[in-house]
């Protein structure tokens, strides 16, 4: 790790550290989306093995967001599931199609879910 990378890895371990399992998730949606992105761009730059690792750093987040899953919460965990394995087969299309603009829609509705995560994790904060 560089001299300008230290600083920034502390600090999100710190935010790590201090959040609460809903900001966590929240998190986790942000790294996915962070890594898709990176897919995205390199799929269109036709750099394919960049392309693969991000995609692959992305797929292991939205599978450890399913795979931790309560399914005794009632029906929202199986359409969370439901969305989840959804991802991850388009994003497997994806890798197979090298087509970005998959990439990209998974990242737009990573990026619903994160926004409602994000409310959900504010209302329970606040009480």
């Amino acid at each position: 790790m560089s001299n300008l990378t230290a600083p920034h890895a502390a600090y999100r371990r710190g935010e790590v550290l201090a959040a609460t399992p809903g900001q966590l998730v929240v998190l986790l949606h942000d790294g996915a989306r962070r890594f898709l992105r990176q897919a995205g761009l390199a799929m269109r730059d036709g750099e394919v093995e960049r392309a693969h690792n991000a995609l692959r750093r992305a797929e292991r987040i939205v599978g450890y967001l399913d795979g931790t899953l309560d399914y005794e919460q009632g029906e929202l965990p199986q359409r969370l599931h439901a969305i989840y394995q959804f991802c991850l087969d388009y994003l497997n299309a994806a890798r197979l199609e090298r087509d970005h603009a998959k990439v990209e829609a998974v990242g737009e509705l990573l990026g619903e879910m994160r926004e409602a995560w994000s409310e959900v994790a504010t209302e329970v904060q606040d009480g």
